[in-house]
């Protein structure tokens, strides 16, 4: 769950532009798209709902938008074309040469058509590949790891311009583009019941579970997200990349070679299928659940062609697109998580109700004013929100969500005391 083959890409480019700075790049990283995700797997356990009911709790408009903002995200505008645009750059064009936007869109066409074909169709073929296929990968990762390390010339570079001012920072913002932790909002209510059927009792036993589960599954996912960055970072010419699918290609072939090349290229095309196949059925559960008057495979279809138009675009502009709505959705996501945990402890009347709504509100509120402002011309805008501290760092949100949490938890408190 809390690695696709779609998330390969960040930790080597990352590696790559952060040179000297690695290791607090990496650290950031880590914080991002290893300990984010494990706390919002923790949230879902101690809150016991998925995450609409979770949602809910901001508000009848916060609990549909915010959801649906989510389902999107890790669907047809940015994970699920994604699939098909790593697809292309890791299998296809390496192996091929053919890198035009005519082969990429007639890759995808393919691509996205088998996808649909086999999400309309019972998944247990898809489910069974995905359970073979992503230790395979993980097995193959770290092969490549170790010859990178063994056989590639230490070529480490000065960092980039954002990894020299603020490496931490620059990282953790790498470890958001992974959509791992929204993604383990959506998904987590999945572990959970998992753990249920498998007898993991509930209550407390069930959150100690879960949470230990999380735990070691965050440990392996961080070894191999660093191993993905040292390779990036010890590749030669590496910040010379665009985008760390070619980079992870040409690593491949310098320390596999040609015949390691195609094995890996085909692990993840196929990898990557399964993603995608599992990202439209989930996508358009959660709509046709929102909104039964559209039959569920319209949604499929949907999804699908706009998927297909992006990941056509390249990978670049899949990335592209994405940044606004992650920089958007993830200082609410992370609000969402420790207001969870910070009021759980407290014997609340209101269950941390107006904590939940103040802090939420606040960040949407905030990040939205961010987006805007980075989008449009919007000098006053501008002005007003980098009066928060760390705005420059895109972390603005922190204090003024800070406060709202304050306000909201006082409130909270002061019905408890009314209702003692």
């Amino acid at each position: 769950m809390f690695f696709g083959a779609g998330n390969l890409i960040f930790p080597p480019i990352m590696g790559a532009n952060a040179g000297t700075s690695f290791p607090w790049a990496m650290t950031g990283f880590l914080i991002g798209a290893v300990a984010l995700p494990v706390l919002s797997i923790i949230t879902i356990a101690l809150s016991g709902t998925d995450l609409r009911d979770l949602a809910s709790r901001g508000g009848r408009v916060f609990g549909i938008v915010f959801p649906g903002l989510v389902y999107l995200s890790i669907g047809a505008f940015y994970a699920l074309p994604r699939t098909g645009a790593v697809s292309f750059s890791t299998a296809i064009a390496p192996l091929t040469g053919w890198s035009s936007s005519l082969a990429s869109t007639l890759f995808n066409v393919v691509f996205f058509g088998v996808a649909l074909f086999l999400s309309w169709n019972p998944r247990s073929i898809t489910d069974s590949l995905g359970k073979v296929l992503t230790p395979l990968l993980l097995v193959l990762l770290v092969l490549l790891v170790f010859l990178s390390l063994a056989n590639l010339p230490a070529s480490t570079s000065a960092p980039t311009a954002a990894y020299a001012s603020a490496p931490l920072t620059s990282g953790l913002l790498d470890g958001y583009m992974t959509m791992d932790s929204i993604a383990a909002l959506a998904f987590g209510i999945v572990v959970v019941t998992s753990l249920e059927r498998t007898g993991g009792g509930i209550g407390a036993k069930m959150v100690r579970r879960t949470s230990v589960t999380a735990l070691i599954a965050g440990a392996l996912l961080a070894l191999v997200y660093v191993g993905l960055g040292l390779i990036g970072h010890v590749m030669p010419g590496g910040q010379e990349y665009t985008d760390g699918a070619s980079l992870l290609a040409d690593a491949a072939q310098m320390t596999i070679g040609w015949p390691g090349q195609v094995v890996f290229g085909l692990i993840v095309l196929t990898a990557c299928m399964t993603t995608a196949v599992g990202l439209i059925a989930a996508t358009s559960e959660f709509f046709h659940r929102l909104l039964p008057v559209v039959p569920y495979r319209a949604w499929m279809a949907a999804f699908t062609v706009i998927s297909f138009v992006l990941a056509a675009a390249g990978l670049n502009s899949v990335l592209a697109v994405a940044v606004p709505i992650i920089t958007f959705l993830y200082p609410i996501a992370i609000t969402i998580v420790f207001t969870t945990i910070l009021t759980r402890p407290l014997r609340l009347t209101t269950p941390g109700l107006w904590a939940f709504r103040a802090s939420a509100w606040a960040a949407a509120i905030w990040s939205g004013a961010s987006a805007l402002a980075a989008a449009a011309p919007l000098g006053q805008l501008r002005a007003l929100l980098s009066v928060s501290p760390w705005q420059d760092l895109q972390l603005g949100w922190i204090v003024p969500t800070a406060l709202a949490f304050a306000v909201g938890l006082a409130a909270d408190l002061a019905v408890a005391r009314r209702d003692a």
